[in-house]
């Protein structure tokens, strides 16, 4: 099938999907396939509730004379071609974001300050893969005024065919650390897949990148881009410091475009965040957001899904931090609690995936780190820290350590909770 005949097959039903437990009425229906399920093999059952055509790569399910059936080479390739196809038609302006660390946050910050101005379109949640990127996409509309799209990635190549498919206008670079080591290989491996956002970048007339002044790795990656410096010092575009005094980020920012200072009391826990803020305001002064009304939006930004988050109990007061892990954030997380002004500093933490060979070591910088900061209340989990050195206590899984807390309830504790999200730490808020 022709991509302009699908195209104007999915102009006609307006919405997408994959799933075939949710099929809007008159909704396109791609086949995709995974490690264990075949698309393919329910697209009768989404005919039957409801959608309007479905896309398959099977001719074994192909359903003769009925035209519904739209038959392609490989449905992913198709979604991610018909996507990119879109984008171009609309021609509205894409910001790309990818980084290590703090590249979810920066999205949604970024689309809070840009929707005071502007109609934007935003990565929903944690849809930032190879089918997130295109569906999101594909929810563009004539109304839409500006796309802000999250990329995340755990193998070389990855940006890059993101890249290709969103076509971005702008990029940010949030950081580069020590993530997904399993399946980059390497740091270097890291730095080379986050720097292919800025190589297509380079390729297209016209693109900007946002660059953090003070993250001297990002800084020299993009050190031959037209870019708009946002950070620490004077001179840049955006500079701005924190302020805090308590457990939430305030800061005190310029505008190097309109010389106004603005104090700005925010709901992030962390001086840590200061860079993913700096970046959303730099986005957003640029691109024509009045400076009074970025900050408004900045400081209404209330952090989900389990980043960032303050939670008061009837017992403790805890910082939720358990949506992802990789050594680079816990030691920010780590350092950052270590400064704040707070009685009872107990820890949570639980172990870090994906680190390949490497993953004994950063354990172990980890218990170390602990230990030159003088954290005393700690519990750990995984059987990465149980192999480290330390005199911290560790628990096989969550269960166990849910376990020594129904017996041993802290109480009057400020309590950092941080660790990868499969060790499912989230489960022990209920019983603090």
């Amino acid at each position: 099938m022709k991509l302009s005949t699908l195209y104007h097959h999915y102009l006609q039903c307006g919405t997408v999907t994959t799933d075939s437990r949710h099929c809007p009425a008159g909704s396109l229906f791609f086949a995709l396939k995974g490690a264990s399920f075949d698309g393919n093999k329910f697209a009768a059952k989404a005919l039957e509730d409801g959608c309007a055509y479905v896309v398959v790569d099977d001719p074994a399910y192909v359903v003769a004379d009925d035209p519904r059936y739209l038959l392609v080479d490989d449905c992913l390739s198709t979604l991610q071609q018909l996507a990119h196809h879109h984008r171009k038609e609309l021609g509205i302006p894409v910001i790309a974001i990818t980084g290590t660390n703090g590249k979810t946050t920066t999205k949604e910050l970024v689309a809070k300050v840009l929707s005071t101005t502007f109609d934007i379109l935003a990565t929903e949640g944690n849809l930032n893969n190879h089918i997130g990127v295109p569906l999101t996409l594909l929810k563009l509309t004539n109304e839409h005024q500006i796309a802000v799209i999250e990329m995340g990635a755990n193998h070389p190549g990855e940006i890059a065919a993101l890249a290709r498919i969103a076509d971005p206008n702008y990029g940010i670079v949030t950081n580069v650390g020590k993530a997904h080591l399993e399946g980059f290989g390497s740091f270097q491996g890291v730095i080379k897949t986050k720097n292919e956002l800025f190589d297509y970048l380079r390729s297209k007339a016209g693109s900007i990148a946002f660059v953090n002044e003070n993250d001297s790795l990002v800084h020299e990656m993009a050190h031959d881009l037209e870019c708009i410096y946002y950070g620490k010092g004077p001179g840049l575009y955006i500079n701005g410091h924190s302020s805090s005094t308590d457990s939430y980020l305030t800061l005190v920012w310029n505008c190097n475009k309109c010389g106004e200072y603005n104090r700005v009391f925010t709901n992030l826990i962390g001086d840590y965040n200061l860079p993913n803020v700096l970046a959303a305001l730099a986005v957003g002064v640029y691109l024509g957001v009045d400076c009074v009304d970025a900050s408004k939006a900045i400081a209404n930004y209330i952090p989900k899904n389990n980043r960032s988050q303050l939670l008061k109990t009837e017992a403790n007061t805890l910082i939720v931090d358990a949506y992802n892990a990789n050594p680079s954030s816990m030691k920010a997380a780590l350092e950052n609690f270590k400064m704040m002004q707070v009685d009872g500093k107990f820890l949570i933490l639980g172990e870090m995936r994906e680190l390949g060979d490497d993953s004994q070591a950063e354990h172990q910088r980890v218990a170390d780190l602990l230990g030159e900061c003088d954290f005393e209340q700690v519990l750990l989990v995984g059987k990465e820290f149980a192999n480290t050195q330390h005199h911290y206590t560790v628990f096989e899984d969550v269960q166990q350590l849910i376990a020594h807390l129904q017996q041993h309830k802290p109480s009057g504790n400020t309590i950092l909770i941080k660790g990868s999200n499969g060790v499912k730490l989230t489960e022990v808020i209920a019983h603090l």
